[in-house]
């Protein structure tokens, strides 16, 4: 990880993806040498990607503007697809940087401890990245999965935290994404006694989950605690005392050696600049104003 005034960390090789973790190659996988973006890439041309959500494209069009800012010729992907896609773009050269969150990033590399602290995230996440990937400086802004119901079920079940849920879990739907089931089924069992009657697949924290919840077709869901979606209607958050969900700071995960010193220390000063209120309203700003996100994204990095 680079932070300023700090030499870049070793990285290690790929032996803790061989121990427990294997990438999902897909479309992506190991890239077209014929992609134009791929070529972009390698002739000098910076390419931030993201995710295809609201937040996340938010960040790369801060990230893109922070190196226009620096004299860096950019191009952005938005929407490039689930994390799978997104490293193999990074390690087969058609992508750059991209925002990424610490603890669902260790998750993909690596085993996460319950209870593993920010700090200690970080420490591991650059401890388990592959050969050629690097991390910069996290932000202080975060934004973490958080399981909420809606506020009737709240105060019917006399359900405010997940160490009140384990004997309900056997009646209660769960909305996720589908990759939740895979990541969450164990820890939540062993730390919450909780086994949901079923999980229905549904997005990634986006509208489909929002709409179930709201519609009563799921009684809990998987969202994230910087979503507009949550205080509009009204939702409650379960609190999460022992942990299940790690910390989720916002990170830049960028190819190794792609960026120089400068554009580095670029992205550092936007990462010191970030925090969960800020990008909370920024995220309200496009969510529920309606906000162009490259707009909102140059408003905020202009005044760094």
């Amino acid at each position: 990880m680079r932070q300023p005034g700090r030499s870049r960390v070793v990285r290690r090789g790929l032996a803790v993806l061989a121990a427990g973790t294997v990438l999902v190659t897909g479309a992506c996988g190991g890239g077209d040498p014929l992609d134009p973006q791929r070529e972009a890439a390698e002739g000098g041309e910076i390419i931030v990607g993201s995710a295809d959500f609201a937040e996340n494209q938010l960040l790369m069009e801060m990230y893109a503007e922070v190196l226009r800012e620096g004299g860096a010729e950019v191009s952005t992907r938005p929407g490039v697809g689930n994390r799978e896609f997104i490293v193999d773009g990074l390690q087969d050269g058609s992508l750059t940087v991209v925002p990424e969150y610490t603890g669902n990033l260790l998750h993909h590399f690596a085993e996460v401890a319950p209870g593993t602290s920010a700090e200690e995230i970080v420490t591991e996440l650059d401890a388990s990245l592959p050969e050629g990937l690097e991390i910069l400086a996290p932000a202080e802004a975060e934004n973490s999965d958080v399981l909420v119901v809606t506020q009737e079920t709240s105060e019917r079940l006399d359900l405010t935290s997940l160490a009140d849920i384990g004997e309900q879990c056997d009646e209660l739907v769960l909305g996720a994404a589908g990759e939740w089931a895979g990541r969450w089924v164990e820890p939540i069992a062993e730390i919450y006694d909780c086994t949901f009657s079923e999980i229905r697949t549904t997005d990634a924290g986006g509208p489909i989950t929002v709409d179930e919840l709201a519609a009563g077709n799921v009684d809990v869901a998987n969202l994230f605690t910087t979503m507009s979606a949550i205080e509009e209607n009204g939702f409650v958050e379960l609190e999460d005392p022992e942990q299940l969900y790690p910390a989720q700071q916002v990170i830049p995960l960028a190819r190794a050696d792609a960026l120089d010193d400068e554009q580095r220390a670029a992205l550092d000063e936007l990462a010191a600049a970030l925090n969960t209120e800020n990008l909370k309203e920024m995220v309200r700003r496009i969510e529920v104003d309606r906000e162009n996100y490259a707009d909102v994204a140059q408003e905020f990095v202009a005044g760094l």
